[in-house]
């Protein structure tokens, strides 16, 4: 009964996904909620997960130049209101501290929701001569937004990030910056994550509050709503001359740098539960999984099979491996691996001692092997590979399954109407079509991919000729 009810406990993701994908985060163990509202605790599982994301951007970064620092929590009100859009675009959820112990402060201080005014007044004190670029800063640290809706992961009143702020003596470097920081989001999510993306640049309307222009990269989740998972933003000289950085360039004239920023969060773990999770639980993707490897001894007390686990564990180093010896039953330690996500479970009983070969379970597709003691190793090397790749097809297959096209508005609200997905159509660079559109049906541009396709000559709203086309989606 026990081995049942654990899996009883998750709602079906047809019958409810958003009260699937809450049972999933707080089963699995990766959050639990505090007396704080709005914000969370991230348990081991959760965190281990985003300890694997650090590392592995925290390496691509490295390799593209990139160093880390780190800026305080806190901005003058006076630094945040210099760039005007930029504070406005903020203004909302700002948390702000008055009080330093028991005295009311002289000047407001807000806790960062991002940290774009904080650099540039660093930056003006540290960037004197052509000689000083580029900088190419990034700081791993929280942020704190305050949310009115919140959802684990999702969108949380503080949550942790890598938020990267770099200055360039010209324009073309600055945008070639933020490019190659969206290739890397892009190759990351796909390489590491399984999640495929669509990259493209974000339309006026949805661009980042001060810059000239958001690039991101949009992938779609299992429910067929669009989740904005990295962005990377050119600010051109705008914040430069609110902030006066500027340096002496080879001609001894004065110019203004050109900066960009861009950041990835813990809500791309939302994002790995919402593409690969299952019914049963969590389905990590090998390269990403906190534990890759779960042994299950069959029967454990029985003479020799504890010790026979121990040793296969042993001939696994090579990979996240851990053995669960706990006394539960081998139905729940199933169902708690399955739960958990880890891509593969290795089980191993006195019978199986005897023949010489234990059985891989593969998490995402249930399907078993019988392999030979001697073999494991490679075999397992074998199933995360292939897994990975699998996933990653599978995923693919999913957006391209619920990626649909309208050529006029009949079409097009009809789509979103009776389906779940992204909708590509053209628009012709008028926002008021987009707040049209988003105010029917409840629907906004992702972005202006840059593969660009024609789907028509004319704007999907109001029939002007069209300039772009678009990616359409409901979004998180």
């Amino acid at each position: 009964m026990a081995d049942k009810k654990l899996v009883e406990a998750i709602t079906s993701m047809e019958t409810d996904f958003a009260q699937w994908y809450t049972d999933v985060v707080k089963k699995a163990e990766l959050i639990d909620y505090t007396s704080v509202k709005g914000c969370m605790v991230i348990k081991p599982a959760g965190y281990a997960l985003w300890e694997n994301i650090q590392k592995q951007l925290d390496s691509m970064f490295k390799e593209n130049g990139v160093e880390n620092v780190y800026l305080p929590m806190f901005i003058p009100e006076s630094l945040l209101q210099k760039e005007k859009d930029h504070v406005e675009g903020f203004a909302p959820e700002v948390a702000w501290v008055t009080h330093g112990g028991l005295n009311p402060l002289q000047e407001r201080l807000c806790v960062r929701p991002t940290s774009e005014t904080l650099f540039c007044d660093f930056y003006k004190n540290e960037v004197h001569s052509y000689r000083d670029l580029p900088k190419v800063y990034n700081q791993w640290c929280s942020v704190v937004r305050w949310e009115k809706e919140t959802r684990p992961f999702l969108r949380s009143r503080e949550f942790l990030w890598q938020e990267g702020h770099t200055v360039h003596a010209t324009a073309e470097e600055a945008e070639e910056r933020t490019i190659r920081m969206l290739n890397i989001y892009a190759k990351f999510c796909e390489e590491y994550l399984a999640i495929p993306v669509i990259k493209g640049r974000k339309t006026e309307k949805e661009k980042f509050a001060g810059a000239e222009a958001t690039y991101t990269i949009e992938a779609l989740m299992h429910d067929g709503k669009a989740l904005q998972s990295g962005t990377s933003h050119n600010f051109g000289d705008g914040f430069a001359k609110a902030f006066e950085i500027q340096y002496t360039d080879k001609d001894n004239t004065l110019k203004y740098v050109h900066q960009t920023s861009w950041g990835l969060s813990t809500r791309l773990i939302g994002g790995i539960i919402m593409v690969h999770g299952d019914d049963s639980g969590l389905v990590l993707p090998p390269r990403i999984a906190p534990t890759q490897i779960m042994i299950i001894p069959i029967q454990q007390h029985k003479e020799g099979v504890l010790e026979k686990a121990e040793e296969l564990a042993g001939m696994l180093h090579n990979f996240r491996v851990k053995v669960d010896s706990t006394d539960k039953s081998p139905g729940w330690k199933f169902s708690e691996q399955e739960m958990r996500g880890i891509p593969i479970r290795v089980e191993i009983g006195p019978k199986d001692i005897e023949a010489g070969k234990c059985i891989i379970c593969r998490r995402d597709t249930r399907e078993k092997i019988e392999v030979s003691f001697s073999e494991l190793e490679s075999k397992a090397a074998e199933v995360l590979e292939t897994m990975q790749t699998d996933m990653l097809e599978r995923a693919r297959a999913h957006r391209e399954a619920h990626t649909y096209t309208a050529a006029d508005f009949e079409e097009f609200v009809k789509i979103f109407e009776e389906k779940t997905g992204f909708v590509k159509a053209m628009w012709c660079g008028e926002q008021a079509c987009e707040d049209e559109i988003k105010e029917k049906l409840a629907v906004t541009s992702r972005c202006m991919p840059f593969e660009q396709e024609k789907i028509g000559d004319t704007c999907v709203c109001c029939g002007k000729p069209a300039k772009k086309m678009v990616y359409w989606g409901k979004a998180y």
